[in-house]
């Protein structure tokens, strides 16, 4: 596993990002024989080459979705009633969605990048970059927005076009 480089990666999504996401669009409109079972290879392959802890990309650049439960469960962890927890550290957005006030994330601890709350963290936080997913088609927009931000979505995006189209950068 190599760390991230994160001014490399960068680089990569500004100078592929576009390719990359028409080639998720295509996938969506018409979705290959066998995706499932090439993404499950590919994921595995993704998490050999990634490092999340050199990134934490995902934690300084982005704010989960926190359900009622991953309040109320958080909120019980610092002892806080859910209201007074959303009031310290969550803000509604215009679909009604509890998120982060404030990036990057307040549970991210900047000297090792690990999660403060990793055993109690959001149900969102838990499944991503969303990589391992059944069917796989459902999930190209998320993956659309996560490329810019996740080393390991761009890696395994980057895999699936060569895969599947033949084509390497």
């Amino acid at each position: 596993m190599q760390p991230v480089n994160l001014r490399s990666f960068r680089q990569r999504v500004r100078y592929h990002k576009k390719a990359l996401k028409r080639f998720l669009t295509s996938i969506e409109k018409g979705p290959p024989r066998g995706l499932d079972k090439l993404t499950a290879e590919l994921e595995k392959e993704v998490w050999k080459q990634t490092d999340c802890l050199s990134c934490a990309n995902c934690c300084k650049k982005m704010t989960p979705t926190y359900t009622n439960q991953d309040i109320k469960r958080i909120a019980a962890h610092f002892s806080l009633s859910p209201e007074a927890f959303k009031k310290k550290w969550l803000r509604k957005d215009r679909a009604g969605d509890w998120l982060n006030i404030s990036q990057p994330c307040q549970f991210l601890n900047p000297e090792d990048n690990k999660c403060s709350i990793y055993a109690i963290r959001p149900l969102d936080c838990s499944g991503f970059p969303h990589l391992p997913k059944k069917k796989m088609v459902d999930y190209m927009h998320i993956h659309k927005q996560n490329l810019e931000y996740c080393p390991a979505t761009f890696k395994m995006v980057e895999m699936m076009q060569e895969k599947l189209s033949g084509k390497s950068w």
